[in-house]
């Protein structure tokens, strides 16, 4: 039935774009008008999808974007799937099978994070160039899918060297001070204790969020090259003495929206 539905969903989308775009986008908390840019807009919503799931957090609208930015076709998921909504993890990572099956194999995780890296404040980009999954149910367990990649994927390299190199290049382009991190994911939906942030620095974690490392483990068995990029919209918990809310991820990641734009489009025109 799942791979039904991924094939399905498939076949839909492309019916209704016309062509592959050649880059998909999964836009993080806050940050949906990386696409206002796009010129001949095409816009589905999730639920004309068939077998797609729905999309639950407020700040996350349930719709693919497609158009051309940056002289290419490319197309944005404006509103993921997260683990502790109550998904199950094939479904949280339904999409990126789906976008492989459209034969997209260029992929962009952005996310809205907090900080653990003392060095960082609220409105820093931060790309991905590793991550602690210790939290996250794997999206590979069960019975595996072979049309995609073996039973055991190598994790030695999830985010493409190429890409981050283009990333780091397109931030000098456009002055956009950026910085490179490990991020550590959590179950959530509750934010992380003092204790597990100062846990999560002792291993190695620049930010700590909720999304991302499903779709991007899923992303690596399927050989997808990839790139991840934070915005670091808050300080995790007990770096600063405050309480934390999901208005304040919100908030920041909207003032930071025209830097990430920025970045993001000259990434494009790299590739």
């Amino acid at each position: 039935m799942l791979t039904n539905n991924i094939d399905n969903a498939a076949k839909f989308i492309l019916a209704k774009l016309g062509k592959t775009p050649e880059l998909v986008v999964v836009l993080g908390s806050g940050l949906g008008s990386l696409m206002d840019d796009v010129k001949n807009k095409i816009e589905i919503n999730y639920s004309e999808i068939p077998g797609f799931p729905q999309t639950t957090v407020f700040g996350h609208l349930g719709m693919i974007i497609a158009g051309e930015l940056g002289g290419k076709f490319v197309m944005a998921m404006k509103g993921r799937f997260h683990y502790y909504e109550g998904h199950h993890m094939e479904t949280v990572v339904m999409p990126i099978r789906v976008f492989y099956e459209m034969g997209i194999r260029k992929l962009l995780l952005t996310n809205a994070c907090g900080g653990v890296n003392t060095s960082y404040v609220p409105g820093d980009l931060m790309i991905l160039t590793d991550h602690l999954g210790f939290h996250c149910p794997s999206p590979l367990r069960g019975e595996n899918m072979e049309k995609y990649g073996p039973r055991f994927p190598d994790m030695s390299q999830v985010y493409s060297k190429r890409l981050i190199d283009i990333a780091k290049n397109a931030a000098k382009k456009t002055q956009i001070d950026i910085k490179t991190g490990v991020y550590m994911f959590c179950k959530g939906p509750q934010f992380e204790t003092p204790a597990e942030i100062r846990a999560a620095r002792t291993l190695g974690a620049d930010a700590v969020g909720m999304s991302t490392v499903p779709e991007a483990i899923v992303a690596n068995h399927m050989k997808m090259e990839t790139l991840a990029i934070s915005t670091i919209t808050n300080m995790a918990a007990g770096v600063l003495d405050q309480p934390l809310c999901h208005e304040e991820v919100l908030e920041t990641g909207k003032m930071v929206g025209t830097k990430f734009a920025a970045l993001i489009k000259e990434i494009i025109l790299e590739l």
